[in-house]
């Protein structure tokens, strides 16, 4: 049984340890290592589903539980017994991905929701964007191949509303501001510098990436349905703080430029370089799903083997 310690090559399942790269596609071999984040509560029966999406070459499984009353932990040990489970201390969505990032080992850390409405087989489109040079990939459900079977006529204006107002204030262009499907380098985490516990984590993550001049790239997403339960989501509450959390953001913005701080305040025109020390991705051909432009190391032969790739001249 091949643990998520191990890669298959060539039909063997070896150690992942001796093997610098991995196929994550036919077009895509990395060799950073990929943390998903997943807060739940009282999410037990849309486990098995959020599980049996994830691709086998995900190195880490985080489980943030928000105290679930049912067998939430108990089930995503028995479906996955190498999946690292922490407690939030506190209450709300920020919160638990605070405390998620908080135990990360990976390089990339990915966060998706544990209803599964997120698809883990799209993780493919944001690892590669990330290896194309992004600094923070986000999914977008108004794009083209995205989508929403979740979506209410109030969430999707409001949703809206505040992408046109934060495009307007800090000169972006996102499409969707309010969707947790995103995935990022872990040297940024002291940039996003997260201190909020609600749904308006999503929206804070956004504007501070786009702030600290972070080159961000938005890859199509399906929003599917939540299979089993209720949504935590209240629509005029967490209106309210994300629309709080705007204004404070462009308050804060405004008193750092007064104050001489002339930090970029729109992402970078180019895919920003890999710092020394981060581990470099390699690929063969063009990123899949239209995901990304060219990456960082080229692969001229993608086939099978552990030995890392030759370099394009």
């Amino acid at each position: 049984m091949k643990s998520r310690g191990d890669v298959a090559v060539n039909g063997r399942v070896v150690p992942r340890t001796t093997c610098p790269h991995r196929h994550v596609s036919a077009e895509l071999a990395i060799t950073p290592r990929v943390s998903v984040v997943l807060p739940v509560l009282n999410e037990a029966a849309n486990l098995p589903h959020v599980f049996a999406s994830l691709p086998a070459w995900v190195d880490e499984i985080v489980l943030v539980d928000g105290g679930s009353t049912d067998d939430t932990i108990s089930v995503a040990l028995r479906l996955q017994p190498e999946v690292k489970v922490t407690v939030q201390p506190g209450v709300g969505k920020g919160d638990a991905l605070l405390a998620g990032f908080g135990v990360c080992s990976g390089d990339i850390i990915v966060t998706i929701d544990g209803d599964g409405s997120t698809d883990g087989r799209e993780l493919v489109r944001f690892v590669s964007a990330l290896a194309a040079g992004a600094d923070f990939v986000k999914g977008s459900r108004f794009v083209s191949g995205g989508g929403s079977d979740d979506l209410t006529f109030s969430r999707r204006l409001g949703n809206r509303l505040f992408s046109v107002l934060v495009n307007h204030m800090f000169g972006t262009r996102f499409s969707d501001l309010c969707y947790g499907y995103n995935a990022f380098w872990s040297k940024h985490l002291p940039v996003l510098a997260i201190d909020c516990s609600g749904f308006e984590v999503e929206a804070l993550m956004h504007i501070r990436a786009a702030v600290a001049g972070l080159s961000i790239q938005e890859v199509p997403s399906f929003e599917r349905a939540r299979i089993h339960g209720a949504s935590n989501l209240r629509i005029v509450r967490d209106g309210c703080r994300i629309l709080a959390l705007i204004l404070r953001e462009r308050l804060a913005s405004r008193s750092r430029r007064a104050a001489g701080d002339h930090k970029p305040m729109v992402p970078g025109q180019a895919p920003g370089d890999l710092a020394e020390g981060t581990p470099r991705v390699t690929v063969a051909g063009p990123s899949p799903d239209g995901a990304g432009g060219q990456a960082a190391v080229p692969v001229q032969n993608s086939r099978g083997g552990c030995g890392p790739g030759q370099r394009g001249q």
